[in-house]
């Protein structure tokens, strides 16, 4: 879950009362802590923050973080433990021991695999499905993962050890792990680790976030390490420091230069991180974006056609949480200390770049990121690793039991979907079939038994003799179940029935008077929601939050800063090309004032 970077929405304090409340759930949940303990992780006279965060899929979850720590985070109303809170309490859940090389693929976002799982002389511990539990490394009983049990401990040995054993939610050196203060596990023996089955070939890792190929699994990790003349217990004991520390020379040195990366990012304050993002994205503008034919440069759309744009990928430029607070206040900086830029005000109140120092040894001196001309493209599209392309949405109509007679002679059965075309050119063949065209009138359909059981209502049986050939054709479509096919470029088709839900747009209220614009089922139509609130928020330089959908499965509701309707539906109907009559809401866009 936190293999991936996460979305902070909010930091705010714990209150008494949430303390209180806090310290309750967690004797229900975890039943093993004494009032010590309590008092020990939920201390009534030291801060305690509550951090709200939208992990990488959308997942909305609560962090509970003390002296900088995240001690437990909440999921589904349910509380689960950090490592960091597992490392003082190792004994807190049930465990599940593996070997060493098997963390560095849970770190990337794959599940816990029986065959991998070492099954002690002590058995396996007894866990029902969905049990809160750890993985701990063999002969270390500091754990390094927390998870769901995937089934119970019978289960798990009634299925001969194979199969999914732990969805794991969180790990050392996940990016929940780096959001507090990254120190590494303590070495604890592990007295009750005593290995019963040192048959490592089984080992396997369902590589969920990775897609590698199944073959890829453990038991290839363990042939090399047994190459080396190593005993099992001996890998073992050295393999969780293999994780720290690298096997070569080389691996040691880029270790030590990544730990003298991270000091110095850790010594950074977030305004100080900021401020050098800020920097950057300035000094790439102007290198490789800025052509001196467009000067004068509004300052504005500086920032938003140009310094945006030239924000790293996984990154968010955000001027408010720099030390500046206003781009007015960092272009003068950026004009008296650096002598980079000359900024003047040409109409009152608007600020424009009319000068740009292109000899600059700071602006000569800066080279841009290699890979940033496809990041640059990537944000600005929308586009994830391939170009979006709109489905074709055809409806199609279902037989229904009522009308089956009516097609059994061009043998379509209960539930067969035809196209509108079909459905008319059947018709028209049973009616020739059976000569029911109106001698005296070729307009007009007689009604035979068929077609008045099929078509008529009860109260027509006795007064309607014929209809005509539109009102026959529109009364079989009618009493027909309406169905849609999606045909997505590369991909078969999907037939669902009903109606196509439309992308909806609207436009609610949030405290006084502030309005956030709601864009939701995006994704019946292939859009991920990710991608589209980043590129909302660099075409209106509004902040974008994903939340899960109430009642509805996988799905995403993108809100946005604003009533953002007119760019929404510039960003759906032109760049996604999606047709106007599959989006609602287009009508609720701000209606521009008349000038006097």
């Amino acid at each position: 879950m936190f293999a991936k970077p996460f979305r902070v929405k909010s930091n705010t304090v714990l209150k008494g009362s949430d303390r209180r409340k806090l310290k309750a759930d967690l004797s229900v949940a975890f039943p093993s802590l004494s009032a010590d303990d309590l008092s020990e992780l939920v201390p009534n006279k030291e801060e305690i923050n509550v951090v709200r965060i939208y992990a990488h899929k959308g997942e909305a979850v609560t962090l509970y973080v003390l002296h900088k720590n995240p001690i437990f985070f909440e999921l589904e109303k349910r509380l689960y433990p950090t490592v960091y809170v597992l490392w003082r309490h190792p004994s807190l859940l049930p465990v599940f021991r593996t070997w060493a090389p098997v963390l560095q693929k849970l770190i990337g976002g794959a599940d816990l695999m029986l065959p991998g799982v070492v099954r002690p002389s002590c058995g396996l511990p007894d866990v029902k499905q969905g049990s809160c539990c750890a993985v701990l490394i063999v002969n270390n009983r500091a754990p390094v993962a927390v998870g769901k049990a995937a089934t119970s401990t019978t289960e798990m040995q009634s299925s001969g050890m194979k199969g999914r054993g732990v969805y794991v939610l969180h790990t050392y050196m996940d990016y929940l792990w780096a959001f507090g203060d990254k120190s590494n596990p303590p070495s604890l023996p592990d007295e009750d680790g005593e290995i019963e089955d040192t048959n490592r070939e089984k080992c396997e890792i369902n590589e969920k976030e990775e897609g590698r190929d199944d073959d890829d699994d453990f038991g290839t990790c363990a042939e090399e390490q047994q190459s080396s003349g190593e005993t099992v217990t001996d890998q073992a004991c050295c393999g969780f420091e293999e994780l720290n520390l690298t096997e070569t020379e080389e691996d040691k040195v880029e270790s030590s230069n990544e730990k003298g990366e991270e000091n110095q990012d850790e010594q950074k304050t977030p305004h100080e991180e900021m401020d050098a993002l800020l920097l950057q994205c300035f000094l790439h503008a102007l290198k490789s974006k800025v052509k001196k034919s467009e000067l004068p440069l509004l300052t504005s759309t500086f920032l938003r056609n140009h310094m945006f744009t030239c924000c790293p990928s996984g990154k968010q430029l955000d001027i408010k949480k720099s030390s500046y607070k206003k781009l007015s206040k960092f272009l003068q900086v950026m004009q008296q200390q650096h002598n980079l830029v000359q900024v003047k005000e040409l109409t009152k109140g608007v600020e424009s770049i009319v000068e740009v120092d292109w000899k600059n040894q700071q602006l000569r001196s800066f080279s841009v990121p290699e890979e940033a001309g496809v990041e640059e493209t990537a944000v600005l599209s929308g586009e994830g690793e391939a170009p979006y392309h709109p489905p074709e949405i055809t409806t199609l109509y279902s037989v229904s039991a009522r009308l089956e007679p009516l097609f059994l002679d061009a043998n379509k059965r209960k539930g067969m979907t035809m196209f509108p075309a079909d459905v008319r050119s059947i018709i028209t063949e049973y009616v020739k079939k059976n000569e029911l065209v109106d001698e005296n009138n070729k307009n007009y359909v007689t009604i035979n038994p068929t077609l008045c059981d099929c078509l008529l209502e009860k109260s027509e049986y006795q007064e309607v003799e014929c209809l005509k050939w539109d009102d026959l054709f529109s009364r079989t479509l009618g009493r027909m179940q309406e169905c849609y096919q999606v045909v997505f470029p590369g991909q078969a088709a999907t037939v669902k029935k009903g109606h196509i839900e439309p992308i909806d747009i609207s436009v609610a209220s949030r405290g006084s008077n502030k309005k956030v614009t709601l864009i939701k089922n995006l994704e019946v139509y292939g859009l991920d929601p990710a991608v589209v609130a980043t590129a909302l928020q660099h075409r209106v330089q509004a902040s974008a939050v994903l939340q899960i959908l109430p009642g509805a499965k996988d799905r995403v509701l993108v809100q946005i800063q604003g009533n953002q309707v007119h760019q929404v539906g510039n960003l759906l109907l032109d760049h996604y090309q999606i047709p106007r009559k599959y989006i609602q809401g287009l009508d609720k866009a701000p209606k521009g004032g008349k000038k006097k």
